[in-house]
């Protein structure tokens, strides 16, 4: 069914469709439509069975979540930000213990400073912690990734985040098909856990495991991500069977197939890469995009076959390691190994600046020309940097760096002398 509604909205019912049994909910902007449209198909009686909980934080909420699956219940729960952050103890530990739970990532910045609006920080910072990760690109798809992710996080006995860029698509309106229950109960069976807390079999879940074997439970983590890189296509493929649509999977190419340059990138920012790829087309320039929407297995085969006839790659990326350079990058360049050409990354859209057309552009041609720096911050105002660098190394008490920029790009007023 065709329907015109909120990002959110439409995650939220995504999510009552595949019949979770316990909700743990504390809200943080921009992921608080989702828990909080579910909390009301609770109350009503639209989504039956289902426990809604309420918690204190988003520690708990992720330590509810834990109990909840370990004691065999389909378990959600949703954050973004500094509530990521804040669970991260309890995220570990969800993926060590092999736990099917999904969650939404509704992707903010981290601060400080303080900032609620959009880029990947938070869930990149979780990189390694054992969950999948799949980003969308658009809200139809955020939709489709919940209801596929269930299934990977149920068949392979561990967590998925679906990460879904803040704002951006939680809080955009967007015609979505909304698939009828029967065909969700049909791609998604009812949950059989393959460990539970059973009165009647006693088993401990989350013993202390010593030198003697941790390598090994380690290791087992990382070859059922490995595991993932298969199923993943695999149930994709069963979604597009059964949906009629494309969605899902490792990655995604436009415009690839004779491309001497290659754009990689994940989330919403793919739209405004290939409106730019199609301008740049037109004018004759051999260009296309590789989106990825399995960040978590990362698809080094994938992205390896898709870049293997390129002359160079730019990866986009709304995130970047401090003293490093880009998270997305590093693993691209990994997957170049052995294949000669220039790869370049292009840090974009921190703290939810704009990245527009023309700025796409502009930093792709200088790419094809050579002229791109190896690592680049798009729009970046170099006026405000060197001004707070000068004044650092003209005074000792040089004041808070946020405090300092925003007086120099006029959004507070001026200190009075």
């Amino acid at each position: 069914m065709l329907k015109q509604v909120e990002g959110s909205a439409a995650v939220a019912e995504a999510v009552a469709l595949a019949r979770p049994e316990v909700i743990c909910a504390y809200p943080i902007s921009p992921q608080t439509h989702i828990v909080e449209g579910l909390g009301e198909r609770v109350k009503d009686g639209s989504l039956r069975d289902c426990e809604f909980i309420n918690v204190e934080s988003e520690f708990a909420a992720m330590s509810v979540a834990i109990g909840s699956s370990a004691a065999g219940a389909r378990t959600y729960t949703a954050t973004a930000s500094q509530g990521l952050l804040f669970m991260a103890e309890a995220v570990y530990n969800a993926s060590g213990l092999g736990l099917p739970i999904v969650m939404t990532v509704a992707n903010r910045a981290i601060g400080a400073p303080i900032n609620i609006w959009n880029d990947h920080s938070d869930s990149m910072s979780q990189r390694d912690c054992g969950w999948l990760q799949l980003f969308a690109e658009t809200n139809q798809e955020a939709l489709d990734l919940h209801i596929q992710a269930f299934k990977i996080a149920e068949e392979l006995s561990m967590p998925v985040m679906v990460c879904m860029d803040g704002f951006i698509l939680t809080h955009a309106y967007e015609r979505v098909d909304m698939p009828a229950q029967a065909d969700v109960d049909a791609f998604l069976p009812p949950y059989e856990p393959r460990q539970v807390l059973d009165v009647n079999e006693p088993v401990s879940i989350g013993a202390m495991v010593g030198p003697e074997a941790f390598m090994e439970v380690r290791y087992l983590a990382h070859a059922k991500q490995t595991m993932a890189l298969e199923r993943i296509p695999e149930i994709a493929a069963e979604f597009t069977a059964r949906f009629g649509r494309d969605s899902g999977g490792l990655v995604r190419s436009y415009r690839c197939e004779d491309a001497d340059t290659v754009v990689i990138a994940l989330g919403s920012v793919l739209g405004t890469i290939k409106d730019a790829v199609d301008e740049m087309r037109a004018m004759g320039v051999k260009i296309g995009v590789l989106g990825i929407q399995s960040f978590r297995p990362f698809p080094l085969d994938a992205v390896r076959h898709a870049l293997q006839h390129a002359k160079r790659v730019v990866v986009l990326e709304k995130s970047f390691s401090v003293g490093m350079g880009g998270v997305v990058a590093t693993d691209v360049r990994m997957a170049l190994t052995g294949l000669h050409m220039h790869s370049y990354c292009v840090v974009a859209g921190l703290g939810g600046r704009s990245i527009t057309k023309a700025s796409l552009v502009r930093t792709f041609t200088d790419a094809i020309a050579g002229t791109l720096p190896l690592l680049s911050f798009m729009d970046l105002d170099w006026r405000i940097v060197n001004r707070q660098l000068e004044r650092e190394a003209a005074m000792r008490r040089s004041g808070p760096i946020a405090e300092n920029l925003l007086r120099d790009v006029g959004t507070v007023a001026a200190k009075v002398a």
